[in-house]
C-alpha cells in the first residue's frame, strides 16, 4: 500500500490542530490553582454547551424556529425530559427518546 504524502500530511496537520488546543490548556492551568469563582464559573461550561446543543435540534424545525405541534423533535423531549427528571437514568432516558421519536415520526409522517 502506497502513502500519498498530501494526505498524510493533512491528517498530521489536523491531529496537531486538535491536538494543541486540548493539551495546552492543561498543561498551563495545571501549574497553578485556580481561584474559586473561576473552578465555579468553570463547573458551568459543560451544561451550558449541552443545553446549546440540544436546545437548536429541539426547537428548530427546518430552517425555522417552531414551538408547533408538528415539530417532532419538540414533543419526542416533552416525555424524554420527564422521564429524565422523574428517574434520573441516562438509559431510560435515551429510550424514552428513542422511542417517542420513533413513534410520532410514524404519526406523523401517516
Amino acid at each position: 500500500m502506497e502513502v500519498r504524502w498530501d494526505v498524510f500530511l493533512v491528517i498530521v496537520g489536523t491531529a496537531i490542530v486538535t491536538f494543541i488546543p486540548r493539551v495546552l490548556p492543561l498543561m498551563v492551568l495545571s501549574r497553578f490553582q485556580l481561584p474559586e469563582w473561576a473552578t465555579r464559573w468553570l463547573s458551568y461550561v459543560p451544561i451550558s454547551v449541552m443545553a446549546a446543543l440540544v436546545a437548536q435540534e429541539i426547537f428548530k424545525h427546518g430552517e425555522e424556529i417552531s414551538f408547533s405541534t408538528n415539530n417532532v423533535e419538540l414533543l419526542a423531549a416533552i416525555p424524554t425530559f420527564l422521564i429524565a427528571i422523574i428517574t434520573r437514568s441516562l438509559l431510560a432516558s435515551v429510550l424514552v427518546g428513542i422511542i417517542s421519536s420513533m413513534v410520532l415520526r410514524f404519526l406523523f409522517s401517516s
